[in-house]
């Protein structure tokens, strides 16, 4: 397949990535030739910005949001990328501060993803809410099969300022427990297509936030 043209000023950084405090930290060329389907893209940030991305089959002009993965830790924030059929993808990222309260994220970082083939299968991430951009991780589990939640599934999250973390299975309440800082741990089991992660960051108890929808 030949490498598609792109506009002028459109790989690598774009205005606002120095402007946010961000820098590359793994992929400093924003053209990128995959040995596998699955890459995990890596930026530097100075203070804490909240993080979205955008993955599109160049050929289709198909959207793959169900195949990236954000999450922070330290001051580190990743993007997982899984890749479902070869071929070249723009991996676009869009960043804001945390301290910034507007609605829209602007594109700060373009890449180009060459996958020339699929060497594991795909499986659609977890849906990240607003919250869980801002700082949080999750060791285990990124993904969820309707088997592995009948026998139990083991979480452990940080979960940055949360009073208390859950997760929700047909509306079967199981508290995470706190394991000191902000890491939160504990077995959810159950049956179900669906299930949430949610958290408590004070003022009413029955409160939570959204942070990843599972479905299976």
């Amino acid at each position: 397949m030949a490498k598609p043209e792109l506009p002028r000023g459109y790989l690598g950084a774009q205005p606002k990535f120095g402007e946010f405090g961000l820098c590359t930290h793994s992929h400093k060329d924003p053209d990128v030739v995959l040995t596998g389907n699955e890459v995990e893209i890596q930026f530097k940030m100075d203070r804490l910005v909240k993080v979205t991305g955008n993955l599109i089959q160049v050929a289709t002009l198909k959207e793959h949001t169900e195949c990236i993965f954000t999450q922070t830790q330290g001051d580190i924030v990743s993007f997982l990328v899984q890749i479902p059929e070869p071929g070249y993808y723009k991996l676009q990222i869009y960043a804001l501060p945390v301290t910034d309260d507007s609605k829209t994220l602007p594109g700060v970082f373009n890449y180009l993803l060459n996958c020339p083939g699929i060497s594991k299968p795909v499986h659609p991430f977890p849906k990240q809410y607003a919250q869980w951009k801002e700082g949080c991780f999750i060791y285990e589990p990124l993904v969820i099969t309707k088997d592995a939640l009948n026998c139990g599934v083991n979480f452990r999250a940080v979960v940055p300022n949360a009073k208390a973390v859950a997760a929700v299975v047909n509306e079967e309440w199981t508290q995470l427990d706190n394991k000191g800082g902000n890491l939160w741990e504990g077995k959810v089991k159950g049956s179900a297509e669906k299930l949430t992660l949610n958290a408590n960051f004070g003022g009413e108890e029955s409160k939570y936030s959204t942070l990843l929808e599972y479905s299976m």
